[in-house]
């Protein structure tokens, strides 16, 4: 069908508010997946506020091929026991959250993904959030998708064009690398409309003296629950705008 939109994302751990959002606007998500892993990235770690300070919570990564290694193929170090780890940090920052009980159940039935890849298990969590708030986004691996050796904006526009999608909507972040030959990259010169999401991060009830924002989804869900944070989450969202306004 013409005229879906579509958002192509690397898969992170437990995203932030505006990764939901970009994933209830679209039509078709793609995790992109078969790109070189960053360690010291949100590929593998996010924030979570433990009192009136934040908190890490990272898992840890095994390179496949060094520095060259693909988020796809890469491996969780589960001799670490980091799955326990973080559940154990997770109710004890969230010991007086309204939404304890229910929100620790479910993160620990999203890390009980029996796979020790690290895609297949940031990718389990995102999913299983989603299908919490009410997300019925349909979400695809880039590596399940025709193998190719274009990369950055050509990447995006020939997994648009695969997907019959006419519209592309971006993080405003991405604007340096789609822009790297031309204003609109590759969009340009393709029938593939790019728009950038305007994302203003809602405040809302949280633990602590003072609001702290861009933290994982786990802070919102654990004050408000799943019912009503995806309301909260939508807050957030502007109209999307062409990128020849910007």
């Amino acid at each position: 069908m013409a005229g879906k939109t579509c958002a192509i994302m690397q898969p992170t751990y437990l995203p932030w508010l505006g990764y939901f959002d970009l994933l209830d606007q679209v039509d078709v998500f793609v995790f992109l997946d078969d790109v070189k892993l960053e360690k010291q990235s949100w590929q593998v770690r996010n924030r979570i506020k433990s009192a009136n300070k934040e908190q890490m919570l990272t898992i840890p990564a095994l390179s496949v091929n060094g520095m060259n290694t693909m988020i796809n193929v890469a491996k969780v170090d589960d001799r670490s026991n980091w799955r326990k780890k973080h559940v154990k940090t997770v109710e004890q920052s969230y010991a007086k959250a309204p939404f304890k009980e229910e929100i620790v159940s479910e993160y620990i039935t999203m890390l009980s993904e029996q796979s020790n890849f690290l895609a297949d298990i940031t990718i389990a969590v995102t999913k299983g959030i989603s299908d919490k708030l009410g997300i019925d986004t349909c979400m695809l691996k880039s590596s399940n998708l025709k193998e190719s050796d274009r990369y950055k904006d050509d990447r995006i526009v020939e997994i648009c064009t695969e997907l019959d999608c006419s519209r592309y909507i971006s993080p405003v972040g991405a604007k340096e690398y789609i822009n790297r030959k031309q204003v609109g990259g590759a969009f340009a010169d393709s029938n593939i409309e790019l728009r950038y999401m305007n994302y203003t991060h809602p405040t809302y009830r949280q633990l602590g003296d003072s609001f702290v924002s861009y933290l994982s989804i786990l802070d919102l869900l654990f004050n408000h629950g799943f019912s009503n944070s995806l309301d909260i989450i939508k807050n957030g969202r502007g109209p999307s705008f062409s990128y020849r306004d910007i």
